[in-house]
């Protein structure tokens, strides 16, 4: 798989999609969207629940709107926006977050394998970066695999994250391969 990344850092394409960050107005169409006012380059079911979260957070989360922070999945044929993946920026210690999604009818395609390892090359090479991290319930098998085929590897579970029904994975500078 191949990605570029725009001059401006706030694009990156990949074969299929387009990851642009959010702005400040496409997330107040997503916070406004509840009242029934849609954009006509949105997918039929976007945006899903957690675009909603992510989209009401951004105005208290300035970081998360910048080149390192989250960014629209866009489909490059239809040019419709199909879901989000994000950065929780800053990183703590060298390590960064990394949370996804891609609405329904555009789910087992690959889009959100492709979207993954599209950001994490990206956010790998971030100064001071050293490790993208995900956590994903047990009862979503499909995320976990996600993880698996972007070459994520996982990590030892303590008892209390079983106990919670999270498995943590990681991709560090010297373990990611794209």
């Amino acid at each position: 798989m191949h990605s570029s990344v725009s001059k401006n850092l706030n694009e990156l394409t990949t074969e299929r999609l387009v990851l642009r960050a959010w702005t400040v107005a496409e997330a107040a169409a997503v916070v406004d969207c509840a009242g029934g006012a849609r954009r006509a380059d949105w997918a039929d079911d976007f945006p899903a629940e957690g675009d909603s979260v992510i989209a009401s957070l951004l105005g208290d989360h300035p970081a998360w709107l910048g080149p390192y922070g989250h960014r629209r999945i866009i489909e490059r044929d239809s040019g419709l926006v199909v879901g989000s993946i994000g950065l929780f920026w800053p990183h703590a210690e060298g390590v960064l977050e990394l949370g996804y999604g891609v609405v329904a009818s555009r789910q087992g395609r690959g889009y959100a394998t492709e979207a993954t390892r599209a950001l994490t090359a990206f956010a790998l090479a971030a100064p001071g970066v050293h490790t993208v991290s995900a956590g994903v319930e047990l009862s979503n098998p499909a995320s976990v695999r996600v993880l698996e085929k972007a070459g994520f590897e996982r990590y030892a579970s303590t008892s209390a994250e079983l106990a919670d029904g999270v498995a943590h994975f990681g991709a560090t500078r010297h373990t990611f391969r794209q």
